[in-house]
């Protein structure tokens, strides 16, 4: 294997470039990225770049210098626009074909969109540059979305003064991912400090002046922002005989194909420790898997090792930390372990069958949900991690 292309230039990819030349690989190693920077974070753009605590100079992964001392044939400002697994090339879009021995596919995703145009997305630095230049104080702002990712802006908007609107199609937000009484909890703190929040709402199209509603109201706003999501970027690879839905599918190792892998938002793969397929948007698992879809790659066969993380985000909001470790979604059961919802500082639980599979915590220490980590990766029984005494939240 002399020739290893990396599609992604971001964290997952990276993380895998880097994890090939430790792991001993000196051959040919091409990095391609559609961004003309070089890899950077890209948490703090709905964060400290939006609110204008940092400068893009921050958000750079590497210094230069230590890009250098990888010997990358560095691709960068250029996308992969089709993959040929006969030949074993990637077209990139400048029409330059790249052979490969062995290829890492981080290409990550996109937001989705709605009808209209003028909207805002948080996605890349130009994006977060470009509406933190118009979140001035008094500015009306409509976040579509009251996910993660919309809360965290719709925070910072709030802090910069303006007047915040969130719109979000469930009754509570975040329920899917975790529970209606966390989600509650979190959406209060939007709620006391004046943000207006409308659940059970659809928005049909961005207008002129504002966002339009499926029953036809108009809500007016000076900025529009979309955060309802996004598309894994699968689409280059279209006639390739790779299996795409939700994302790359990948097995336990993160092969799509023989000599192919996958890392980091793009990828779909079968996570053993939770016995599911999962796709996971979380800066912390696309550098770990990076680095597992790199080493299974070099690795000889009987070498390889599954992939099994218990996934971690973060989010900051107002003067809220909200840590989170396992797989939340599709839970059977919510517990309060410390704290009290009604504090806003607690540790909740997660149950999916008989086994503790997640945790959350608002308010408190890391410590308090680092202890439970331990729990999920061990598939730790859940009476014999929850006090039967403690009362659910949900279930």
């Amino acid at each position: 294997m002399r020739r290893i292309v990396v599609v992604g230039a971001s964290a997952a990819g990276l993380s895998a470039a880097e994890t090939l030349r430790r792991e001993g690989y000196d051959g040919t190693l091409t990095l391609v990225g559609d961004e003309p920077l070089a890899p950077y974070d890209r948490p703090p753009l709905s964060k400290q770049i939006l609110a204008a605590e940092w400068e893009p100079e921050r958000l750079a992964l590497r210094t230069p210098d230590a890009l250098a001392a990888l010997g990358l044939d560095l691709r960068l400002g250029v996308a992969a626009t089709a993959l040929e697994p006969a030949d074993r090339t990637v077209e990139l879009a400048d029409g330059s074909a790249l052979p490969y021995d062995g290829l890492v596919i981080a290409t990550g995703v996109r937001p989705r969109r709605l009808p209209g145009e003028g909207a805002h997305v948080l996605r890349t630095v130009d994006d977060a540059l470009t509406l933190r230049e118009r979140l001035t104080p008094g500015r009306r702002l409509v976040v579509v979305g009251a996910g993660f990712l919309g809360a965290e802006a719709a925070a910072v908007a709030w802090r910069l003064g303006c007047e915040v609107t969130l719109l979000e199609p469930a009754p509570v937000p975040l329920t899917h991912a975790v529970g209606m009484e966390v989600g509650r909890v979190l959406t209060n703190a939007h709620l006391e400090r004046g943000v207006k929040l409308r659940c059970g709402v659809t928005v049909t199209e961005v207008t002129e002046d504002g966002v339009r509603l499926a029953d036809g109201a108009q809500i007016e706003a000076d900025e529009v922002l979309v955060a309802v999501g996004s598309l894994p970027n699968t689409e280059w690879l279209a006639g390739s005989g790779l299996t795409v839905g939700d994302g790359v599918v990948c097995d336990e190792y993160c092969e799509a194909a023989p000599n192919v892998y996958a890392a980091g938002d793009v990828v779909r793969w079968y996570n053993p420790l939770f016995g599911t397929s999962m796709r996971i948007e979380h800066r912390t698992t696309a550098a770990e898997q990076g680095m597992a879809a790199a080493r299974n790659l070099f690795a000889a066969p009987q070498a390889r090792k599954p992939f099994a993380p218990v996934p971690y985000f973060w989010s900051d909001q107002y003067d809220m930390k909200i840590q989170a470790y396992g797989y939340l979604r599709g839970h059977d059961e919510v517990a309060v372990v410390e704290g009290d919802l009604a504090d806003s500082r607690f540790v909740a639980a997660y149950r999916a069958g008989d086994r503790v599979t997640g945790a959350l915590a608002v308010g408190m220490p890391p410590k308090a949900i680092r202890q439970w980590r331990q729990a999920i990766a061990t598939g730790a029984a859940w009476h014999d991690s929850v006090r039967t005494t403690v009362p659910a939240v949900e279930s």
